[in-house]
């Protein structure tokens, strides 16, 4: 078992190390080289004060990346780290992209360098909108999205079952706003829902960000209690600790104040909620991703006990897990992750998240299961843009007749 760990602790390092080399050549490749474009193109020749200026945001943005990288303040510089990817390296990219273009196209047509400056710099003032948007607004603008999903197999008594499912609030993001917390708290409670899911990351690094949120978080109330379990940042490995136990006694303490906040937490365990002699089953598994993330998720143990018909819905943070175990494994008909955020942007239906997550955000469907996706009530940079920060109210019905298959769902979004 120690050399198993050791193993496994060893591939994750290595894992990580190979993420953080290529980020390095990413940021070389999409910052540094439109930079060093511009410069040439149009500012090398003017005052020195102009140069120096101009560098000063990418000398910033590799400087913000190197103390990252050693482990100190990496929760602090998140903030200025992805502003100065957005509002700087984005635009100055895109401008590039559209300047080089013209410039080919200036070979054969002699205006349209022209052209492809003045075009970028259309697309690079949008994007700058775009973000500024989203780092002031858009991170705090909630939305309700109503879904109603059939099943055949769904208890007479469950016919109407409200569940409102809350995912990776991140609470810490929201030490500088935390009206948007309690309005979120009030508006959930004003649904009335049957049970609140939390499907995890309630941290970004450190129990601590819960301090001045333990309160309005107690007051989230449901009729038959609120659900919660981890998600990869709960776990608080996100940071450099001074003790070998720190990470350890964090996890612990996120542990014990998600039950001081009467919420009950599912480690790879299940509760049964009754209606009469009708009854459903919430059951939390814990983390289960793909390397670096943590994969401790246990399926049997948390079915264990269930009679075998018994309606299942699992929490289960990281969507990947339903593709590689829940569907291949079990018969659970629902189950609800995060985890994605839609990485955090989303153009119509587009998202990048869709580059890594084959299931990033809202209903899939396999057969008579179903996986639903929440991109995330909260954010862990303060930056959402078209990915909305979301509050699931989900109603779980009965198959009517208008249902293939024995499952139908229908959704819908209003801002509050």
């Amino acid at each position: 078992m120690l050399k198993c760990s050791y193993l496994c602790s060893l591939k994750k390092r290595v894992v990580t190390t190979e993420k953080i080399m290529l980020y390095i050549v990413i940021l070389i490749l999409f910052v540094l080289v439109p930079d060093i474009y511009i410069w040439w193109q149009f500012v090398r020749e003017n005052p020195i004060g102009l140069n120096i200026l101009y560098w000063m945001p990418t000398a910033a943005l590799f400087a913000a990346l190197a103390v990252a990288m050693s482990g100190h303040y990496v929760e602090a510089l998140m903030k200025p780290f992805f502003v100065l990817m957005l509002c700087f390296a984005m635009p100055k990219l895109l401008f590039a992209i559209c300047s080089l273009a013209g410039k080919g196209l200036g070979t054969f047509i002699p205006a349209a360098f022209t052209v492809g400056n003045i075009v970028g710099l259309a697309v690079a003032a949008i994007v700058l909108c775009g973000a500024v948007y989203g780092f002031t607004i858009g991170w705090k603008r909630m939305e309700v999205k109503e879904i109603s999903i059939a099943f055949a197999e769904l208890p007479d008594a469950f016919d109407g079952y409200t569940i409102v499912q809350l995912s990776d609030l991140h609470i810490g993001t929201y030490t500088s706003s935390p009206e948007v917390v309690r309005k979120l708290v009030n508006t959930v409670n004003a649904i009335k829902p049957d049970a609140i899911l939390f499907t995890g990351d309630l941290v970004n690094t450190s129990p601590k960000e819960l301090d001045i949120f333990m309160d309005v978080l107690s007051r989230l109330k449901a009729a038959d209690g609120v659900y919660s379990i981890l998600g990869n940042h709960d776990y608080c490995t996100y940071r450099r600790y001074d003790t070998p136990d720190g990470q350890r006694k964090n996890l612990a303490e996120v542990k014990r104040r998600e039950r001081e906040l009467g919420w009950h937490l599912l480690l790879n365990e299940h509760h049964v909620i009754h209606r009469g002699t009708d009854s459903i089953a919430i059951l939390g598994v814990e983390n289960d991703g793909k390397p670096p993330f943590p994969a401790l998720a246990d399926l049997p143990k948390a079915i264990k006990g269930l009679p075998k018909d018994v309606f299942k819905v699992l929490m289960s943070h990281d969507p990947t897990h339903w593709r590689r175990a829940i569907l291949p494994e079990t018969d659970i008909p629902l189950t609800l992750s995060g985890h994605t955020h839609a990485m955090q942007l989303k153009i119509g239906n587009f998202s990048p998240s869709q580059w890594q997550y084959p299931e990033w955000g809202g209903i899939y469907t396999e057969g008579n299961r179903t996986l639903h996706v929440s991109t995330g009530t909260g954010s862990n940079v303060p930056f959402r843009l078209g990915a909305w920060p979301e509050i699931d109210v989900i109603r779980l019905t009965l198959s009517s007749s208008l249902c293939k298959g024995g499952l139908c769902w229908t959704a819908k979004r209003k801002k509050f």
